[in-house]
């Protein structure tokens, strides 16, 4: 299978539900035009709160559509851009990336994996069980399964049905952490 763009999502609030668009605009060192998460410095909530001048390491979130039909078959009801995603992948093994790889999105866009995403609370509001279930431990190991952060290396527009193409950085690879 090759990879693709399954849906593309923003939201110029802070919080998940993004909605799917046509299309996403992204911007060279800032994010997706018009969301909540757009811009040079760190605009987590949380993290602005500690250190506004931090760099913005989580300007576009990944998440694989795997993790929604895994969920889907769980019980929950998952869509795209449901959990604060604003691509959605299918056919790449996001959370195996090791940081500092390239994914190319569409014919302009280009993107560098920086971390994990961590599950937060937020999820727990939409549906009762379902930061937990982005989580999980094997053998003592705590697997974060919400998608990657990226940073925008080169802008251009993504949209639903876009190939996905991935660019590993030299060895030795870093495994992906939280971010």
């Amino acid at each position: 299978m090759s990879a693709v763009v399954v849906a593309v999502s923003a939201k110029r609030s802070h919080g998940p539900d993004k909605k799917n668009q046509l299309f996403i605009r992204l911007i060279a060192g800032q994010g997706a035009e018009g969301d909540a998460h757009c811009g040079e410095k760190v605009k987590h909530r949380s993290r602005a709160r500690f250190n506004p001048g931090l760099p913005n390491l989580r300007q576009v979130h990944l998440m694989h559509q795997e993790l929604h039909d895994e969920l889907n078959g769980k019980g929950f009801s998952i869509a795209p851009g449901y959990m604060g995603e604003n691509v959605t992948t299918r056919g790449v093994d996001l959370l195996g990336l090791p940081r500092g790889a390239r994914i190319r999105l569409g014919p302009e866009a280009l993107i560098e994996v920086t971390g994990l995403r961590n599950p937060c609370i937020q999820l727990e509001r939409l549906q009762e069980g379902l930061m937990q279930a982005c989580l999980e431990d094997r053998d003592g190991v705590l697997v974060r399964k919400a998608g990657v952060m990226c940073v925008v290396l080169a802008g251009g527009e993504v949209r639903a049905g876009d190939a996905i193409v991935v660019e590993l950085p030299p060895e030795p690879h870093e495994p992906l952490k939280p971010v």
